[in-house]
């Protein structure tokens, strides 16, 4: 029995939603998407930087954004304006949730209760045990590709692990 035709391959992205670099590795990220289609499953994970200061309020407003079934969406959103995001901060996130048709009441409030504190707070603590020190960073069959310097070649290496893991 082929084990890998039923569960995908994980690809972690440890990201953070002010990165001008994170917003680059969208492209690769849409890419691995149309090449792998359910085979490969990409998963956001928060990796907010100290230099960012909106950065830990963009991931707990992309965790609400998950919440209300529009994740993905919101964080190429938030991604395509991380300048405007650096100079308006909280104000820029309540527009995209509006722009999107998204309850921005309850981003307000998730914004205000901390009710994504911690999932946030665990994806950066399990970034840092793993070595991530910059975004954005893949994790993929337990090997760490860091594109916070160059993403020269990144996907092209993601691509030879999935498929080697996926047998093609």
């Amino acid at each position: 029995m082929n084990e890998t035709s039923s569960s995908p391959v994980v690809l972690d992205l440890w990201c953070e939603l002010q990165c001008p670099d994170c917003h680059r590795a969208q492209d690769d990220v849409r890419a691995l998407r149309e090449r792998y289609g359910d085979a490969l499953e990409v998963r956001l994970r928060h990796f907010p930087l100290e230099k960012h200061k909106h950065a830990y309020a963009a991931a707990q407003a992309a965790e609400e954004a998950y919440a209300q079934g529009q994740g993905d969406a919101y964080v190429a959103a938030v991604l395509a304006r991380t300048e405007e995001l650096g100079a308006r901060g909280e104000e820029l996130l309540l527009e995209v949730a509006n722009e999107l048709g998204l309850d921005a009441g309850e981003f307000e409030t998730a914004l205000i209760d901390g009710r994504h504190l911690l999932a946030v707070d665990a994806d950066q603590a399990e970034g840092k045990a793993i070595g991530v020190t910059g975004t954005p960073t893949y994790g993929i069959d337990g090997q760490r590709l860091d594109g916070g310097k160059s993403q020269e070649g990144l996907r092209e290496r993601i691509e030879e692990i999935a498929d080697r893991l996926l047998g093609r």
